[in-house]
């Protein structure tokens, strides 16, 4: 495929103070072991908390010069999955910085097992924002039947 809308890769875009994002490579469906042509863009969000602390909110694809740039930005604390579907490179982010905490969604644990995709999620999320990022972001779970979403607002300072 062709340049896309989004490069360049694996590149901090700050979009705020403390507020940023990272596209990632194209990533592709797969169903019971067959790649389908059907390929998708990939984007992380990073937030800076006020203690120092970084929100990687939907981690793509690990890129260990990219891991050396938000450490200059912070500590990388927290791989959020916001859902069942935005989990699948947690785990190479956790094996890299294993001070981290990974952050479970509804349904993601199950998912990740039954496609075997070995992540060590921490704690869990629920419907209040934990402590350690609560006075910055606020949380909501979207219901949605099956597909339940976690949608996250960072407050202004």
């Amino acid at each position: 495929m062709g340049a896309s809308l989004y490069e360049p890769i694996h590149v901090y875009k700050p979009l705020a103070p403390d507020i940023g994002i990272v596209d990632g490579p194209f990533e592709y469906l797969t169903v019971p072991g067959i790649r389908l042509p059907l390929p998708f863009t990939t984007r992380m969000t990073v937030v800076r908390l006020t203690n120092g602390d970084l929100f990687l909110h939907s981690p793509i694809k690990f890129d260990e010069r990219l891991a050396r740039k938000l450490q200059g930005l912070g500590r990388i604390r927290h791989l959020v999955s916001p859902n069942q579907f935005h989990y699948a490179h947690i785990g190479e982010w956790a094996r890299t910085f294993p001070e981290t905490i990974s952050w479970a969604s509804p349904h993601v644990r199950r998912r990740a097992h039954a496609r075997h995709v070995h992540v060590d999620f921490t704690r869990d999320l629920d419907s209040d924002a934990p402590e350690e990022w609560n006075r910055e972001i606020d949380q909501l779970l979207f219901p949605g039947g099956y597909f339940k979403e976690f949608i996250f607002f960072r407050r202004g300072r």
